[in-house]
């Protein structure tokens, strides 16, 4: 099988930006398919959660960009990605949830019984992310945990116990320095495995923070929880009338 461009999964382009197809059914495919890479080549593989924004910010940050360019699976997560996808390639993107994205990742790998590290959030909540995970997938093996707002002098540590306890999957949430380009700068010191970055992950692990009904984000309204929420997200209107603008002129002299 072609590492690149497996057969369960197919990679596009929208506005430059990389994102993979991949049916719901697939998905456990998808992530062993990953994991045999790993295996294979000796080196660990990314996976981005990509959301409208992070897809204009990958077009205006270069370490961003090679971050998101530079992943084994994009998975879109916002609802105008699937129609800019559609309107520019004809293709129909699947869009994810992040929470269930992360509850159906948890599920595959604790099939196999496979193991996990959990890296951000405070000390609370992340001992009873923990718990929580630990009561919901008991077979996955949690081999090791750290608080996100750790400081540079244990950085070194960290990594080493992260590459001791060579996790199949690590879990980056609040927290850490540089979001999800921490993982990016630290790669090549961490274990093989796959990384994923999610910001409120562990928040709504730790029943602190509620993840938007499946209603909403089905219909494309989660946003507006998060506007009550902090108000100046309004203003996220004029970067959703410039993308919009950009799927038109990529439409008109790109030709998709």
């Amino acid at each position: 099988m072609d590492a690149e461009n497996p057969v369960n999964r197919e990679r596009i382009s929208l506005l430059k930006v990389p994102l993979d197809i991949v049916p719901p059914e697939q998905l456990g495919s998808v992530i062993f398919d990953l994991l045999n890479e790993v295996e294979t080549s000796g080196e660990g593989r990314n996976i981005v959660l990509l959301s409208l924004w992070d897809l204009l910010r990958a077009r205006r940050n270069g370490e961003y960009r090679t971050y998101v360019q530079n992943a084994a699976l994009v998975i879109p997560i916002s609802k105008s990605l699937v129609g800019g996808a559609r309107f520019l390639t004809g293709k129909k993107a699947i869009r994810y949830m992040p929470f269930d994205f992360v509850v159906q990742l948890l599920t595959i790998l604790e099939n196999r019984e496979f193991s996990a590290f959990l890296l951000g959030a405070k000390a609370r909540i992340l001992k009873k992310t923990e718990k929580n995970i630990r009561l919901t997938f008991p077979r996955l093996r949690i081999v090791g945990r750290c608080i996100g707002a750790f400081k540079r002098q244990i950085e070194a540590s960290i990594l080493e116990a992260i590459r001791k306890a060579s996790p199949h999957l690590l879990l980056v949430g609040k927290g850490a320095r540089g979001k999800e380009l921490w993982i990016a700068r630290n790669s090549s010191r961490l274990s093989r495995g796959l990384r994923l970055w999610c910001s409120d992950l562990f928040d709504v692990f730790a029943e602190r923070k509620q993840r938007p009904s499946r209603y909403a984000f089905e219909k494309g309204l989660e946003w507006i929880g998060f506007l009550v929420k902090n108000p100046l997200r309004f203003f996220r209107i004029f970067s959703f009338m410039y993308y919009n603008l950009l799927l038109l002129l990529y439409k008109i002299f790109k030709k998709g």
